[in-house]
């Protein structure tokens, strides 16, 4: 079976990150959590001392970061600067705050072009905001996977919990998502929009292996691969 990419867009907590890797397995590929890299830049952020709205002094930091994200048997684990942070980085104060440093044009600049690095090989499964309209828009295979705000939050509350780091009542959560839509979709550098030729899958009353299963799907249709 010949390479190919798959670029898998969507809100927060649609279960892209969960998705993608499943799909990964499946096909022998490599999976990368692009919000991991964002995420990962927040933390130095906040371990550096620096506030999220230092705009210049936060471009500088990420400049001089060394990001790693390396495939393991429990999933992708992140380092920063040699610093195993996979647990670190899914903290209610580093999602507090990762969609303003998203937004930032020389953060985005500068992760794009790692991220796009990483596809020049191909048999790669890539999950994040812009996917399929910026990092591969040459993606054989692209999906905008979404679920409503109420699923979302109750799936992200659920996670949260059986994890021992929910700080945040259900309906907390859920304005708290609504608020992240609004900013990855208003934000001037890459918003969060669906790729023209993306398929569209809403997975409020979807399983995890539906949706799995509906994605293989596409891939043995459009071009030979998976199941």
């Amino acid at each position: 079976m010949d390479k190919f990419n798959i670029a898998i867009d969507g809100p927060a907590g649609a279960g892209k990150s969960t998705i993608a890797r499943l799909v990964a397995r499946a096909l022998g590929f490599v999976y990368v959590d692009t919000g991991a890299m964002y995420r990962a830049v927040t933390w130095k952020v906040q371990q550096e001392g620096l506030l999220p709205d230092q705009e210049a002094e936060v471009a500088a930091l990420a400049n001089r970061m060394k990001i790693e994200l390396i495939p393991g048997e429990e999933g992708q684990q992140v380092f920063v600067d040699g610093v195993d942070v996979t647990k670190a980085i899914r903290t209610t104060a580093i999602t507090d705050h990762v969609s303003q440093i998203a937004s930032y044009g020389a953060i985005r600049e500068l992760l794009v072009n790692l991220q796009k690095q990483m596809t020049i090989s191909k048999g790669v499964v890539m999950d994040g905001r812009d996917i399929g309209t910026h990092v591969m828009p040459d993606a054989e295979i692209k999906v905008f996977l979404t679920a409503s705000v109420k699923e979302r939050a109750e799936r992200r509350f659920k996670e949260m919990q059986s994890s021992g780091t929910c700080t945040l009542t259900l309906s907390e959560l859920e304005q708290d998502i609504a608020r992240r839509d609004q900013l990855d979709q208003d934000r001037e550098i890459s918003p969060l929009r669906r790729a023209h030729d993306a398929v569209l899958m809403d997975s409020t009353s979807m399983t995890i292996e539906e949706v799995v299963d509906e994605i293989l799907g596409l891939c043995k249709d459009k071009v030979g691969g998976g199941k």
